[in-house]
């Protein structure tokens, strides 16, 4: 059975293509807002010296984000998955969690003034949403 529209989907995918028309890669602001943010963080990155490993980072949580709001062909265990993954980088799911919400951040700086109160609400119950899935990595315990 189809999954149903997600009213969040065109205002979540909105407010990223305004990013793109205003920034070419939202890799540097988004680093840049979760190191300051999460400084303990910037260590475990002493190998990506080209920051390619950052950038295909944020491209797959973009992604996962998107089939979130989207189809939810994949998204909810990736993350679930990937909370797990990153402990074994000792990045605790509290950390992992704030990413979401730094990507959000960094999108709401480079709309500037463009940023939409409607933007802000779909990302907000998103970022909820998507929560439950960081808290939550015991792929048994996922809600149909």
């Amino acid at each position: 059975m189809p999954r149903a529209p997600d009213p969040r989907e065109p205002l979540i995918v909105a407010s990223f293509e305004l990013a793109a028309e205003r920034s070419e890669d939202l890799t540097p602001d988004v680093y840049a807002r979760l190191f300051r943010e999460q400084p303990e963080m910037e260590i475990l990155f002493w190998r990506d010296t080209n920051h390619q490993i950052r950038g295909e980072m944020l491209t797959r949580v973009i992604q996962a984000i998107l089939d979130f709001v989207g189809e939810r062909l994949y998204s909810r265990t990736l993350i679930q998955s990937e909370v797990v993954v990153h402990e074994g980088y000792d990045v605790p799911p509290d950390v992992f969690r704030t990413f979401f919400a730094t990507v959000r951040d960094a999108v709401r700086e480079v709309c500037g003034d463009d940023w939409r109160p409607e933007w802000e609400a779909a990302w907000e119950t998103t970022l909820a949403d998507l929560d439950w899935y960081v808290t939550n990595p015991d792929q048994a315990m996922t809600p149909a």
